[in-house]
């Protein structure tokens, strides 16, 4: 065992990267599987949980499609748990210098058991919409925490000084939460829609085109506050974290676009299951922009002249 973890990284070296971008791609993979499931109708491909039958864990031939389908989500969950325990192993040996890095990573390990049990309960319940939708919300969150890990893998600990003026870091934290109000608009759109992941499921009742209205108004209000942060941004020479606030406003117009097509389109799968992915790439790009109005720990020192350091004293 001893010998193991003598093996194990030391420093932030190119295997804590790699480990890091992987949790952030697969966490998003397995919202894109889950959202197959659920567009094509295999929700219910597996009736039962932890076991695909009663008699059986894995998916029969019998079974067909839907039943391949909702067993190679429940496979990649396998692979999702995977990838977080070895997040985790990557960081043992720096757990006490790069703590922010551990946190993260045991919030992920813990939240990926976490999606694993509502997932089997969604199953149990029949597809609640109201389960399924806790479930995406995790999810959401999970690719949150991911983005975050990445982004201190790459840049370093967290400093103290705030590097953008008060109302910039009110409004950045304003668009921040027409994110999340976003997101949980389109659960509950989804939740009262067509997809509801096998048709025998019940969904929440609310009316689906009152809804879609609704869900695109705090979607404008977003791109609106967003395309606000990035000129004021550029007004103020914050050219990296315009970058990423761009980055972010590209998504978001890109998402309005595939949302207005949907809607006008009978709501494909294919559209559907792209909305719910980029959904993903926004809650980690509005998570990035937020963690990069800090300064780093390094830049912080960086920052710290001889005379200024001789000042304090």
């Amino acid at each position: 065992m001893n010998a193991v973890i003598a093996r194990l990284p030391q420093s932030v070296s190119t295997r804590v990267r790699f480990f890091a971008v992987t949790s952030l791609v697969i966490q998003i993979l397995i919202v894109a599987t889950g959202g197959a499931v659920r567009l094509t109708g295999s929700g219910l491909g597996c009736p039962t949980w932890p076991l695909c039958t009663d008699a059986s864990l894995i998916a029969t031939p019998e079974m067909g499609l839907h039943g391949a389908i909702e067993f190679g989500n429940r496979l990649l969950s396998i692979v999702v748990g995977f990838v977080a325990i070895l997040m985790v192993l990557m960081l043992i040996r720096l757990r006490r210098e790069r703590r922010d890095l551990m946190t993260l990573a045991l919030v992920i390990l813990g939240g990926t058991v976490l999606q694993g049990l509502i997932g089997g309960l969604s199953v149990r319940v029949q597809l609640d919409p109201s389960v399924v939708g806790v479930h995406f919300a995790i999810s959401t969150i999970l690719v949150a925490v991911s983005a975050a890990l990445v982004y201190r893998v790459w840049v370093g600990p967290r400093g103290e000084q705030v590097t953008v003026s008060r109302p910039i870091a009110i409004l950045t934290h304003v668009t921040s939460l027409l994110v999340a109000v976003t997101v949980i608009a389109g659960i509950l759109t989804t939740g009262a829609g067509p997809h509801a992941g096998d048709d025998g499921s019940a969904r929440n009742g609310l009316d689906a085109s009152i809804l879609q209205h609704v869900h695109s108004w705090p979607g404008y209000a977003l791109i609106a506050s967003t395309l606000l942060l990035v000129i004021v941004l550029a007004i103020n020479g914050h050219r990296r974290i315009m970058d990423f606030a761009v980055l972010l406003l590209a998504l978001e117009a890109i998402q309005a676009l595939i949302g207005i097509i949907q809607s006008r389109s009978g709501l494909p799968i294919v559209l559907v299951g792209s909305h719910m992915i980029i959904a993903c790439g926004i809650a980690a790009m509005m998570t990035v922009v937020v963690l990069s109005l800090r300064s780093t720990s390094a830049q912080q020192d960086e920052s710290i002249t001889p005379d200024a350091a001789l000042a304090t004293r």
